[in-house]
């Protein structure tokens, strides 16, 4: 089947204000299992969103976006399995990610007062993402330069993964950040831009999810749920194609 005919494989609708309408996903199992009766549901109209343009700077300056590169390429180097984060556009997809709300840490709660919490309640901090990558990658540099006189990105790979290392150990004090905390910032972001819809700027050619075999925006399963043991190779689909639906 066709990636576009599965995704239009949603809602068929009969007419509107009828008592009872009929709604059967186009591409189902012929097997008369037609849902009657109820009220009509339809979709909330929503905006899909933009596709990130990997051309773009949105926030990160070069100095920080070569930065970044280069921890992202540690965190998920090439190998085997997968291209290095940064060929996947995860580096894109930080940047676009910190131009927007989540940048601007605009769905959660930031007056104060600001305690230490437990591991549980997260990191309780006053600064944004977007602030605590524009401090943390400058602390994290000056660290650098001022242990072996040279930045994070002149260092050699073997060199970058132990100061890595010593960072997640919480080995290396900031001025601002603990480098545990940083640390976490960032593997937590390079593994969101390597599994997000590849629609926010990551996750080039659904890379991560032919990695893990996840089957990415299908509308339902119907068709494949009868085929057990099988290996079913679904090819993943992203939100761009609703786009071009």
């Amino acid at each position: 089947m066709e990636r576009r005919s599965f995704i239009k494989a949603g809602l068929v609708l009969a007419g509107t204000g009828t008592a009872a309408s009929v709604f059967k996903p186009a591409g189902a199992a012929e097997n008369n299992n037609v849902l009657q009766g109820g009220k009509l549901w339809r979709a909330k109209e929503t905006a899909l969103p933009v596709p990130a343009d990997p051309t773009k700077r949105l926030y990160l300056n070069e100095r920080e976006y070569n930065l970044v590169t280069a921890i992202f390429d540690r965190l998920i180097p090439a190998d085997e399995l997968s291209p290095a984060a940064s060929e996947a556009g995860c580096v894109v997809f930080i940047d676009n990610q910190l131009a927007g709300d989540y940048g601007k840490a605009s769905w959660r709660y930031n007056q104060g007062p600001f305690e230490k919490g437990t591991a549980s309640q997260g990191t309780q901090t006053p600064y944004t993402p977007a602030e605590i990558y524009r401090k943390g990658l400058l602390e994290l540099d000056n660290h650098c330069l001022s242990l072996f006189g040279k930045s994070f990105t002149a260092l050699s790979h073997d060199a970058q993964d132990s100061y890595l290392e010593k960072m997640e150990s919480g080995e290396f004090k900031y001025p601002t950040f603990s480098s545990e905390v940083l640390f976490g910032q960032f593997l937590s972001n390079v593994m969101e831009g390597f599994l997000a819809d590849p629609i926010y700027g990551g996750n080039r050619n659904m890379v991560g999810w032919k990695m893990i075999g996840f089957p990415g925006a299908r509308y339902d399963y119907r068709d494949y749920a009868p085929l057990k043991g099988q290996k079913l190779n679904i090819e993943p689909i992203s939100i761009i194609e609703l786009l071009k639906a």
